[in-house]
């Protein structure tokens, strides 16, 4: 008898320690997505819930969109720190608005336990084809040229003040020593428009975004913000070709709040990281452009640390400020 209690304990010590983390805490993990549904940071979400339902159980996307994102990553900041919550941090949330906004809901450093990175997305140096042709821009040095031969002819537009647009426009300015103005529109779609109709020159924007418009020969890709290549537009140079070092991509990933228990935020990342190498996983995200980046906790902590340290610096040279 002692012999079969002893077994029959020991089979639910095992089942425990191999069931899903939200099934074994009887709730499901709430993941907050602090933005609209349907554009490539929702997708990529829902996409891993899917599939890590059978290592975690089920997860839940919520979408808290507003205030730059800043209203969702402050409902995973103030959560209870019981892995049942977690969240996305992306570039504007955990690197720019910090600086950007006058008065934070959150401290983007010390309120949250990283997780894992999940993806990062090329920006894209884009112009109007036709603009191009006709001011004979083929590359970042031909632009750079022609801006200095023609000061104050040029002109860019962005989804906003202190948009990632805008602070890839200001980066490019100041590191190829040109001047060209700014023009602000109310989000990424209606920036894109203004370029497609020729109301703005050039515009860096998103890759995912843009890329419909480049296959269909509307817009022009100059070059990439990434360091290297990039698969998805072969021949099309790095603008860190002819800038050496120019870097600014857009990158988002998971954490939760900042007291939550080492040994869950480690089972937390073991399941995202292995869904993050799936295969499917990575055919997946291609669609978007998106490239996979799986990660430790600490790794995408010093990352995001290095991401706060080179917005604070670009968003004082803009001055931009949204309160």
């Amino acid at each position: 008898m002692h012999i079969k209690t002893f077994l029959l304990a020991a089979i639910a010590v095992l089942t425990s320690a191999t069931a899903p983390l939200a099934q074994a805490q009887g709730k499901p993990i709430r993941l907050i997505v602090p933005y609209a549904a349907g554009g490539p940071i929702d997708i990529t979400a829902r996409a891993l819930a899917e599939r890590v339902k059978d290592t975690l159980g089920t997860v839940i996307v919520e979408n808290k969109p507003g205030a730059g994102g800043n209203i969702g990553a402050d409902a995973v900041a103030k959560a209870a720190p019981d892995g049942l919550t977690i969240g996305i941090a992306a570039t504007a949330t955990h690197a720019v608005n910090p600086w950007l906004f006058g008065k934070m809901p959150y401290n983007a450093a010390t309120d949250f336990a990283p997780i894992t990175q999940m993806v990062r997305v090329p920006n894209v140096l884009v112009m109007n084809a036709e603009t191009a042709q006709r001011l004979k821009i083929n590359s970042v040095s031909d632009l750079i040229a022609y801006a200095k031969a023609n000061p104050a002819k040029l002109n860019y537009g962005s989804g906003g003040n202190g948009s990632a647009g805008h602070l890839a426009g200001e980066l490019f300015k100041k590191e190829a020593g040109i001047f060209a103005v700014h023009i602000p529109y109310n989000g990424g779609n209606p920036a894109q428009l203004a370029l497609l109709s020729g109301q703005v020159d050039f515009n860096f924007d998103n890759l995912a975004t843009a890329a419909p418009n480049i296959r269909s020969g509307k817009l022009k890709a100059i070059a990439v913000t990434t360091l290297t290549g990039v698969g998805a537009l072969p021949g099309t140079p790095p603008v860190a070709d002819t800038l050496k070092g120019f870097a600014i991509d857009t990158w988002w990933g998971l954490v939760a709040p900042a007291a939550t228990p080492k040994d869950v935020v480690a089972r937390l990342n073991q399941a995202f990281v292995a869904a993050l190498n799936a295969p499917e996983t990575k055919t997946r995200f291609a669609t978007l452009l998106a490239e996979p980046v799986p990660t430790t906790p600490d790794e995408f902590g010093a990352f995001m640390k290095s991401e706060r340290t080179k917005y604070e610096q670009l968003v004082k040279a803009t001055g931009a400020r949204v309160d």
